[in-house]
């Protein structure tokens, strides 16, 4: 019997924690901001394995984690016998179970689980050494070792540890260190540059920063007899936030820095970051990749779970697909390409949308602006609001995904029980199985209404696939009851299926380098387009970075690797499907060297504040 076709978005649609974070206002004893708290949705970090024939997900302020048997459905279970407040937990199968470890600027101890769905975590060591973002990694020989390192200043380690004390054998070695004048990627800032401050506050805070990324999030890959120890940078607030990797043939090194880096990067399109994850197969051997994205709207740490299609080329570069890396994805049963295009086209960017009522300066247009970091908001808290979109002609619809917000939480609820002291803030977390109650529905004519969807249960980015396309001109959510009886605040309502309209045409394009790390990739407006995909790479058959532009035709790309030739193509895209543009070499202005680097120095070495 054939099984059903199952799909995923990006974000993953689990029932993420509900955080209490009070800021207190002051960081190493000196006051740059008010106190605040913010009430939000969290999880980060992700590590995922196979453990049994079943997929579990341990994140960052969960109190528990996820399993799955087919990477769609995503089950939580709740657990008091792990550390709930230390960051970046890590899992990885060794002898037969579940190592887990997380981290702590204490002794850091190591849990055991040979069966998680029975609750059977072990402390089995009570900590040796403090370590913050740890990955375990057991070597086909039985050998296990130990990664870490989570600053801007101090580089990833690692040590071959004793499986039964988990105590270290021998010193531990230093692997890797920043190199932002030679790695575009790893500089911070949005789009890879720092905004200045303009404010006091902002002034104050910036001088607790420091232009050195973060090196952190550790994750060890073996493939055909090659070790491939994975890292992130630069920020994981930013929309750069990626995960690079080097190579070895020995599991402590030397290390050799891929010009593949970063293999995982999602920098555009409605959710964005794709650092500090975790790469593993499926079943049928496909290799995938997990990762953080961020919102860091009501908090710097507000942030989701993404998940995308990965592998190896022929020469052992590593790399993910995130071309489209929040719409829908077909998750395959069997042996699958990683770069299958996505099944439907997105059809709702920039429609006509209108709602029942609207907080001030949260208007229904920002429900389809392709941005997670904006959102309507209704008017009142009374179940019964809704969001209507106008596709402004009937399409063929085959999915909706609806993204909630969360929206002045922390003026309705009393501070969650317990929690942790972080320095400058306080966290506690809420008990998890919120309600949450939507409906989605569909219409040809705005008179006659379909269901699409209803929702009972906590699903903050909820996709749903028809059984079959259906023509709809409009689409519609209403709100039923919601968690902490806030009001409805939508991100994203985002349909996907085909117009009967003609494919745009290919992107006329020009590039060249305007710097060892940075090059201007610019092109005509391609008649019909509703966006663009900008894919490069180091060889024309190796585009394996890519950057969605929503609006305009330019972008000041910034994420280079110095020493290397680059080739690009941009693709453009509507309703009707893709088209591939050329690919063509980013050239290099005869006066340019290849020791040319404009990326400034670094400034103060102070820990930033994230």
């Amino acid at each position: 019997m054939t099984k059903p076709a199952r799909y995923y978005s990006n974000p993953l649609d689990l029932a993420y924690r509900y955080q209490d974070v009070r800021f207190t206002g002051v960081v190493r004893g000196v006051t740059i901001g008010q106190p605040r708290r913010s009430v939000h949705r969290e999880a980060a970090d992700p590590s995922i394995v196979r453990f049994r024939g079943r997929y579990f997900l341990f994140a960052s302020m969960s109190a528990g984690f996820w399993h799955s048997t087919d990477l769609a459905d995503w089950h939580f279970v709740a657990t008091d016998r792990l550390p709930a407040f230390d960051y970046a937990p890590d899992v990885r199968e060794v002898n037969g179970a579940l190592i887990i470890s997380a981290s702590r600027k204490t002794d850091s101890p190591f849990f055991r689980s040979e069966d998680p769905l029975a609750d059977d975590f072990t402390e089995i060591s009570p900590g040796t050494f403090p370590f913050w973002d740890p990955h375990v990694f057991q070597d086909d020989d039985g050998r296990v070792y130990l990664y870490w390192g989570c600053d801007n200043q101090t580089p990833i380690r690692g040590v071959e540890i004793d499986p039964t004390s988990w105590r270290p054998r021998g010193e531990p070695v230093e692997l890797i260190s920043s190199d932002r004048s030679r790695r575009g990627w790893e500089n911070v800032g949005e789009n890879h540059r720092r905004a200045e401050p303009r404010t006091p506050e902002e002034r104050l805070v910036a001088q607790f920063s420091s232009d050195d990324p973060y090196i952190e999030g550790a994750w060890m890959t073996k493939h055909a007899g090659v070790y491939v120890l994975q890292y992130a940078a630069p920020a994981t607030e930013a929309n750069t936030y990626a995960d690079g990797y080097l190579t070895a043939t020995s599991p402590l090194g030397p290390f050799e820095y891929s010009p593949h880096s970063p293999f995982s990067a999602k920098p555009g399109g409605f959710i964005t970051g794709a650092g500090h994850g975790s790469t593993f197969t499926d079943e049928h051997g496909n290799w995938w990749h997990a990762a953080t994205m961020r919102i860091s709207v009501n908090d710097v740490y507000e942030r989701r779970i993404g998940l995308f299609p990965a592998g190896f080329d022929a020469d052992g570069g590593l790399f993910c697909n995130q071309a489209f890396g929040d719409w829908p994805t077909l998750i395959p049963t069997g042996p699958a390409d990683p770069w299958t295009p996505p099944p439907w086209m997105l059809l709702s960017h920039g429609a006509a949308v209108s709602a029942s009522s609207s907080a001030a300066d949260h208007g229904p247009e920002l429900a389809v602006n392709e941005d997670v970091r904006t959102w309507w908001v209704a008017g009142s808290r009374d179940p019964g609001e809704s969001l209507t979109i106008d596709l402004g002609a009937v399409m063929s619809v085959s999915a909706v995904q609806v993204n909630l917000a969360d929206e002045g939480l922390a003026e309705l609820v009393d501070p969650a029980p317990g929690g942790a002291d972080f320095g400058y803030s306080w966290r506690a977390m809420y008990g998890a199985g919120r309600p949450t109650q939507f409906q989605v529905e569909s219409s040809a004519d705005e008179k006659s209404w379909q269901t699409v969807l209803e929702v009972d249960q906590d699903r903050p980015h909820a996709l749903a696939v028809l059984d079959s396309p259906r023509d709809a001109r409009y689409v519609r959510v209403t709100a039923g009851r919601l968690p902490f009886e806030a009001p409805f605040a939508v991100s994203g309502l985002r349909v996907f299926g085909r117009a009967d309209i003609p494919l745009p045409e290919a992107a006329v394009v020009s590039a060249s380098r305007t710097g060892e790390l940075t090059a201007l990739i610019g092109w005509q407006p391609a008649r019909g387009a509703g966006g663009y995909v900008v894919r490069y790479g180091s060889a024309a058959d190796k585009l394996y970075h890519s950057w969605q532009v929503l609006d305009g035709t330019e972008l000041d790309l910034r994420a280079l690797n110095a020493g290397v030739e680059y080739w690009v193509r941009v693709d453009s895209y509507n309703g009707a499907g893709i088209s591939e543009g050329k690919v063509m070499p980013i050239s290099r202005p005869a006066r340019m060297s290849t020791q040319e680097d404009e990326t400034p120095q670094a400034t103060a070495p102070d820990q930033p504040l994230s």
